[in-house]
């Protein structure tokens, strides 16, 4: 029932898996205590998890987009996963890590380069890191050098940025030091019942050869690449096409949505009997290519507080579909790791008559936000106020108008989207969005993944992987798109969904042909890594670190209620409870943003096992939410939820651990403890 919670408590402050005998780090060395490696151990692998999580009160929420999304608390604290790959002959290595995040920027990724610089040298590079986020749509927002991600966040968040970036280097650095002899499996499966294609009439568009390989209008495919030592699995990573969109826009709490729910129920049920040491199980659960899929089957915003029911029902539905494949036979994986990448500005790309599909050549376009990517989706989360997906005839007038009169080249191009901001001209007066953007690949053996820096719809994402398993000779199921990786620019459709332009076509930045120039440089990254050449990165860019926007006030004083102190419980839980229920107590608490406790926790809920309290479940765990509320100018209510298990027999208590900033500034401790009562 512990083991998340140990599993991260580990994690911080030096590695996960200390527990673990110490092993080589370097590729080609000997790791200490063990032998060369077999023939069935052809890899050199390392796993880690640290907490990643930033601020959890009065801090815009990533995803939605509602400036009213203002976070009060946390369900579960949030993950960075990393897995390394070394070829022992070739001292070649890849490192990929999975984040429970709704988008990886370019801000964190240079930022995390730069600290894995300063550790490793040039051990990890641009090339051979790839940074995917989940995209939950509960994680707090402000972590962006770019202004439109941080217009609902009221600007940038330091804390938060550097949250994730520390559990992101964490995470790397465990990996890095629990490098050991391992073997790798690919297996695939098929899940039908955790999507749906919410845009089907888009989709529809498609020639008939991309849609008989998508009957549904989903993809079904669920990969699994297993790690293994000595036999046992000590972790996998899943890839499957899903939005992380269970928890719904009028949710206030963070969360790891369904993909982060997974990951805890595989770990959890994995390390249950690792408390007295051996190989911490580690279990990421990645994106592919799930532009216009939703969890949401009913095509239904999910609405608080059903949203938890369904964000455990779809993440169990893809845990059970991973942890099936755990003893599937596979493909065992064998030969190379490799990687490159580079850098394209998608603004004005040429791109050739073999990858537009009409036998002409065209150019993407200058950036664009279309007219229905401000209606939003419809099936995931609420669009502005009287506005629809689709057809938008007030937005269609305003762009024609006014914003079309000042650029008819803009018209032109991204014809045939009703434009509703042009992003790409407000970039000459103050970084909006980015435009020049990385476009990656690596092997791992028979694996290849491309790494594209946002929303792929599943036909789209088909496409881009036939272009690399036809450059490099490779089973189509085994070339995975690695969506939401190393930066953002929001979606990509083919060009017969694009014109559409339902939310996805008028989320897709950079016109119509931005997915053949997607695929065109795949295609170059591919010939080039089966030919053993270089690639140029290509122009990289600019670090805006010192032009953010800070709009939004720190926390100026705490203040406990009139005749109280910091942790006096306000609201006490009853005395008895059944199995089952759920127990819950407020306390007077403190503003979270003092301290994040990022690899530590803000609650316990702790058993008498006859000689001391034990804990048995913090904010990690499923099973307790941490709610925060401001009363008045300074003072704060904590409010702490515990559903206890069907199983649940003896006496507890609910210990709070806050920390409340004095009128100099200072940060101080302090602890509040409930009674005990009884369960069972």
């Amino acid at each position: 029932m512990r083991a998340l919670a140990l599993l991260t408590t580990v994690a911080i402050g030096s590695s996960l898996l200390t527990a673990t005998p110490a092993r080589g780090a370097e590729p080609g060395a000997e790791p200490e205590g063990r032998e060369e490696p077999r023939a069935a151990e052809p890899y050199l692998v390392g796993r880690g998890i640290a907490d990643a999580t930033g601020e959890i009160a009065e801090i815009g929420m990533m995803g939605y987009g509602r400036i009213d999304q203002q976070a009060a608390g946390m369900h579960n604290r949030l993950h960075a996963r990393s897995f390394v790959v070394a070829d022992p002959e070739t001292s070649e290595r890849v490192l990929m890590v999975v984040v429970d995040a709704a988008m990886i920027f370019d801000s964190v990724r240079q930022e995390v380069l730069s600290r894995l610089a300063e550790r490793y040298g040039d051990t990890y590079t641009e090339r051979n890191v790839l940074l995917t986020a989940t995209h939950t749509h509960a994680g707090p927002g402000g972590h962006s050098h770019h202004l439109l991600y941080n217009v609902t966040t009221l600007g940038f968040h330091d804390k938060t940025f550097d949250a994730m970036v520390d559990g992101i280097v964490e995470s790397v650095e465990a990996a890095h030091s629990d490098l050991a002899p391992g073997s790798l499996t690919l297996t695939h499966d098929e899940l039908a019942d955790a999507g749906v294609n919410r845009s089907r009439e888009a989709f529809e568009r498609n020639p008939d050869e991309d849609k008989a390989r998508l009957p549904e209008g989903i993809d079904p495919q669920t990969s699994l690449l297993r790690v293994e030592r000595e036999g046992e699995p000590v972790g996998a990573i899943n890839w499957f096409a899903s939005h992380a969109t269970s928890m719904s826009g009028d949710n206030r709490l963070i969360s790891g949505d369904n993909k982060g729910y997974a990951a805890y129920r595989w770990e959890q049920e994995r390390n249950g009997n690792n408390s007295n040491g051996g190989d911490p199980f580690v279990a990421a659960f990645a994106q592919t290519n799930p532009g216009d899929v939703s969890p949401n089957l009913d095509l239904t915003p999910p609405t608080t507080p059903e949203d938890f029911d369904r964000t455990r029902e779809n993440g169990q539905r893809q845990y059970e579909a991973a942890a099936r494949q755990l003893d599937a036979t596979g493909t065992q994986l064998s030969g190379g790791v490799d990687s490159r990448i580079v850098y394209v500005d998608l603004s004005d790309v040429e791109v050739r008559p073999e990858f537009t599909g009409d036998g002409r050549t065209h150019r993407t376009c200058t950036p664009a936000v279309g007219a229905a990517m401000a209606a939003g989706s419809t099936e995931d989360g609420p669009a502005f106020p009287g506005f629809g997906e689709g057809d938008n005839p007030l937005w269609d007038a305003i762009s024609h108008s006014v914003l079309y009169q000042a650029s008819p080249q803009l018209e032109a191009c991204q014809a045939p989207k009703g434009v509703f901001a042009p992003i790409g001209a407000m970039n000459r007066i103050y970084p909006w969005v980015q435009e020049k953007f990385p476009v990656q690949l690596m092997r791992v053996g028979e694996l290849y993944l491309v790494g594209v820096p946002g929303e792929a719809t599943v036909a789209s994402g088909l496409r881009l992987r036939q272009t690399v398993a036809d450059a490099v000779g490779a089973d189509l199921d085994n070339v995975l798109v690695a969506g939401f990786s190393n930066a953002y620019f929001h979606y990509v459709t083919t060009p017969e969904e694009y014109d559409a332009q339902h939310y996805e076509g008028g989320s897709t930045l950079f016109g119509r042909w931005q997915l053949p120039a997607l695929q065109q440089t795949a295609h170059g990254l591919a010939t080039a890594m089966r030919d053993g050449k270089n690639v140029p990165i290509g122009d990289t860019p600019a670090d805006l670190s010192g032009k953010q926007l800070r709009l939004q006030p720190g926390v100026l004083v705490d203040a406990p209620p009139l005749g109280r102190d910091f942790g006096d419980v306000l609201e006490p839980p009853a005395a008895e409870y059944a199995a089952g229920d759920e127990v819950s107590a407020t306390f007077a608490g403190a503003h979270p943003s003092n301290d994040l406790r990022r690899g530590g926790t803000f609650l316990e809920v702790q058993r008498w096992n006859g000689r001391a309290w034990v804990t048995v479940a913090d904010d990690h765990d499923w099973s307790t939410s941490f709610a925060w509320k401001r009363r008045g100018i300074a003072a704060s209510h904590v409010t702490i939820s515990w559903r206890t298990p069907d199983d649940a027999e003896g006496s507890y208590r609910i210990r709070y651990q806050g920390d409340a900033k004095s009128a100099l500034g200072g940060i101080s401790p302090f602890t509040g403890v409930t009674k005990a009562f009884d369960v069972g």
